[in-house]
């Protein structure tokens, strides 16, 4: 396939930042280097400020832009004093423009300056190799692809980017399981173009390696970083991006149509299937988005395998957090009411000792007992929920010990909660999610 020219031409358009939005962020960045250069130069443990991420790459794109300037500290400081003084730095430079905290492995500060994300994030100043923090990764990353990017490498790196981003696979956060900006920067790195990009993911198998490593790695892509070659950047994206990925590549390369690149229009929530979601919602004290996500994922999980055990087969899960204090599980089921009837299997007869216990443990629950045509054992029994809504509620109010919850959650959880349905009256974010999971996205499976 080659990408039709309009395509090439509108894409650019969506994708490439035009000189007035440069200018903006050229005068705004060169406004904070200065003040972070500033106050850096007070401290003994600072050894320089460098600009990083996409700005510094020139890999960034006009709906969001994150200038990320990174203080490099000598390797002798103590991990309390980077955290302390990184954090002095990020604030005294950034008062004017209402800073706080954000977490990554150590925590950096962050602005909002007229639309533009500032951060300012502290690193160890370190040999290649000899990593203290994530952070120190960066700069490296950053003198790699600067020298090695060519002007149309970066243009496609942008264009790779927002098709990411338009059809909800791109962020490393963990609310997102995505690809990240730098996963992008290296794929194009070794692949050479966006075009390429596509027709190697349209035909990836399950655990091929792009790049190359010395070491073998279990995921379902593996991406080598360049100046690292014992990573792989694929083990943070989720399976289900990584098939999304595989098959709106291949839908583009048939349709070669610039609707990949806009937003799709909002369906109309089906209510038959909107009925089978069960959404349990809850307020938590607050802390950061990846702590949050992570707990309420492993929350979502846990309680899935356990309505599984119950009977009720769970078909997706999701997780939302959102107004900073709320958050909701989604469940859609096959069916949120299942028959009063449960059929057990046991073992064979032959079994001697297995058969015997299985008799005993189950002969009084048992409505009928026999054996099928394998020679297994097999009994009805009454179940003890019918209904997921009832069980659900059960499970987290009376047994959530049992729950798999988090510990870091249950006092959030007994604080109170609520569990509704996809066809009760939900806000707008929660619209949106029902829609995400019960809504077939025909950029993936369309066969037109």
């Amino acid at each position: 396939m080659k990408m039709k020219s309009d395509v090439i031409k509108k894409s650019k358009e969506i994708a490439i930042p035009n000189n007035n939005q440069r200018k903006k962020v050229d005068k705004i960045a060169n406004q904070v280097f200065s003040l972070v250069n500033k106050e850096a130069e007070k401290q003994k443990s600072i050894v320089s400020v460098h600009f990083g991420g996409s700005y510094a790459k020139e890999t960034w794109t006009p709906e969001k832009i994150d200038i990320d300037i990174f203080v490099k500290f000598k390797k002798t400081t103590s991990e309390k004093n980077f955290e302390r003084i990184g954090k002095k730095i990020g604030f005294d430079s950034l008062k004017k423009f209402k800073p706080y905290i954000r977490y990554s492995e150590h925590p950096f500060v962050e602005a909002d300056i007229d639309g533009v994300g500032v951060n300012v994030v502290p690193c160890y100043d370190i040999k290649k190799g000899e990593w203290k923090s994530a952070a120190d990764r960066s700069t490296f990353h950053t003198e790699f692809m600067s020298e090695k990017l060519t002007g149309s490498m970066k243009d496609d790196i942008r264009i790779l980017k927002c098709f990411l981003k338009i059809n909800g696979m791109y962020g490393a956060e963990i609310a997102k399981q995505g690809f990240s900006g730098y996963v992008c920067e290296v794929l194009v790195y070794y692949l050479g173009s966006f075009e390429n990009v596509l027709k190697e993911i349209s035909k990836l198998q399950n655990n091929q390696m792009i790049g190359d490593s010395p070491r073998k790695f279990e995921s379902p892509i593996v991406i080598i970083d360049p100046i690292d070659r014992n990573r792989n950047l694929g083990a943070a994206i989720s399976i289900q991006n990584v098939t999304a990925f595989i098959l709106i590549a291949r839908n583009f390369l048939k349709k070669n149509s610039i609707a990949y690149f806009k937003e799709k229009s909002e369906k109309k929530i089906s209510a038959d299937l909107a009925k089978n979601v069960l959404i349990v919602n809850f307020k938590y004290k607050k802390r950061s988005d990846d702590i949050i996500y992570g707990q309420i994922k492993r929350a979502a999980s846990s309680i899935e395998s356990q309505m599984v055990k119950e009977g009720f087969n769970v078909l997706r899960n999701d997780v939302i957090a959102y107004n900073e204090n709320k958050a909701d599980l989604l469940f859609l089921l096959e069916s949120p009411i299942i028959s009063k009837n449960e059929i057990r299997t046991g073992p064979d007869v032959f079994s001697t000792d297995y058969s015997s216990k299985f008799i005993h443990i189950n002969s009084k629950k048992s409505k009928l007992m026999w054996t099928d045509k394998d020679g297994k054992l097999q009994t009805i029994q009454t179940r003890r929920y019918e209904n997921a809504k009832l069980y659900l509620n059960d499970l987290i109010k009376n047994h959530i010990g049992e729950s798999g919850i988090p510990k870091g959650l249950r006092s959030d959880f007994k604080n109170g909660f609520k569990i509704t349905t996809g066809k009760d009256k939900q806000n707008k974010s929660v619209k949106k999610s029902i829609s995400k999971l019960i809504t077939t996205d025909e950029t993936a499976f369309s066969t037109s």
